[in-house]
């Protein structure tokens, strides 16, 4: 039996494909800094062993798996190196790890996390599937009929994959350390749909996935009536949606959901597609949609005597909107309060006005100091910069976190890929504190 050794298992596909090897009987252990992070509370819960980052962790006999954020010179790496022990990337085992099953790719720059959730989830209600999600939660299977997977286009990582299916979800800018432009990343689409084996699934309402072109059937789905799979009779309510799916015209089933934005919608619609293409009987399928509880870190509901906390990832002016939309349907009669944390000072600069008018669509900004990443430790800009467009807003700190009380009946929106999350832990805890004075 192969022990594996994870440098790097805190990150979120790490943390993912680290519980998949731990759940198909391999054994697993991982390194990484000693900071918190939520992709390791599932780790923690199947026992795997997390250390922190040293040279003393790689020994004799161990396979390393290297996160794609570490440099070979990384001293865990060079002293696999040094032992002559297998040191083999993340992506490059993940292309290997899929051939096992039919392989599901879910990319695009917006919402893969949630897709991938929700196929998977759907799934699980037909037969055994093994699934890798982008927030940090795995799991697998032996002799499992699927594998679903996040597939990440920064760096061009999702060209190691040779998927049989591909889930394009959207194709927007973004990813401005690495990718000059759109063309740029229309490219490295375009590039990966070549890789997809039997068919592709893709957003037909989104006008860059309407330039992919590949050797396969590209099957479109969306709002529109144009797509080959497209959503009627939409009724949203704050309980979530229900619509009818017509394929190619022809009425195939009604769906509910119990998540709101037009966004879920078509992640719904994309599942659909993926599930009617394989044959999967729809009144499973839609029994599965409307037991979906969700992702982590995706609208993330948390109560704290009566004001409402969600936490999600939106860190892109797209995903921002979807936010908002969001919350707009669930709670229409509350204020709705933005706070958030830009993710790279690049990410910001680049699309200072999108966010700005993003943003904007709130009924109160506030914004928290940059986050820089591990790709970035510092920039020029500041928080400022971008509060300066955004008329009403205000810059908040951890040590004035009560500057977010006033708010009656609010909906708080702590949105961000940093550490956000921080700064919604300090204001629950300032609610509690405030109602036991």
């Amino acid at each position: 039996m192969t022990k594996f050794h994870f440098t790097g298992i805190k990150g979120s596909g790490m943390s993912s494909l680290a519980q998949i090897l731990h759940d198909s009987s391999n054994e697993v252990q991982g390194s990484d800094v000693e900071k918190h992070f939520f992709t390791e509370e599932p780790l923690h819960e199947r026992s795997i062993t997390v250390l922190p980052f040293s040279e003393d962790n790689i020994t004799e006999g161990l396979t390393i798996i290297a996160g794609n954020a570490f440099p070979d010179t990384h001293p865990e790496l060079v002293k696999a190196k040094e032992l002559g022990l297998d040191v083999i990337r993340y992506h490059d085992f993940l292309a290997e790890y899929m051939k096992q099953s039919v392989s599901v790719a879910i990319t695009g720059t917006h919402g893969k996390t949630s897709t991938t959730g929700l196929l998977a989830h759907v799934l699980t209600g037909f037969a055994p599937i093994s699934y890798l999600i982008g927030d940090g939660t795995g799991k697998g299977v032996q002799d499992s009929d699927f594998f679903v997977f996040e597939s990440c286009e920064y760096k061009r990582h999702f060209l190691a994959y040779e998927p049989d299916y591909a889930i394009i979800t959207n194709i927007d800018f973004d990813h401005p350390d690495y990718f000059k432009d759109m063309e740029d990343v229309l490219n490295a689409f375009g590039d990966m749909a070549l890789n997809v084996k039997k068919a592709i699934i893709a957003c037909g309402d989104d006008p860059n996935c309407l330039a992919i072109q590949a050797n396969v059937p590209v099957v479109l789905y969306g709002l529109g009536e144009g797509n080959d799979f497209s959503a009627s009779n939409i009724v949203k309510s704050a309980e979530g949606t229900s619509f009818d799916v017509f394929v190619r015209n022809e009425f195939y089933h009604s769906f509910t959901i119990p998540m709101p934005g037009d966004h879920a919608i078509k992640n719904a619609l994309a599942v659909i597609a993926l599930c009617q293409y394989e044959g999967l009987e729809p009144t499973v399928v839609a029994e599965r949609l409307k037991s979906f509880n969700g992702v982590k870190r995706r609208f993330t509901e948390v109560q704290a005597d009566g004001a409402i906390l969600i936490d999600d990832y939106a860190h892109h002016p797209t995903e921002i909107r979807a936010t908002l939309q969001s919350a707009r349907q669930k709670y229409p009669e509350r204020e709705i309060v933005a706070v958030f944390q830009p993710h790279t000072f690049s990410r910001t600069a680049a699309l200072m006005d999108e966010f700005a008018e993003s943003l904007s669509e709130a009924d109160q900004v506030y914004l928290c100091d940059i986050f820089g990443s591990a790709r970035e430790k510092s920039g020029t800009l500041t928080v400022n910069d971008l509060a300066e467009k955004i008329p009403g807003s205000a810059h908040l700190t951890l040590d004035a976190i009560e500057a977010l009380d006033g708010h009656e009946d609010a909906v708080f929106l702590f949105m961000g890929a940093g550490d956000v999350q921080k700064y919604l832990s300090a204001y629950q805890q300032h609610i509690a504190e405030q109602k036991t004075v």
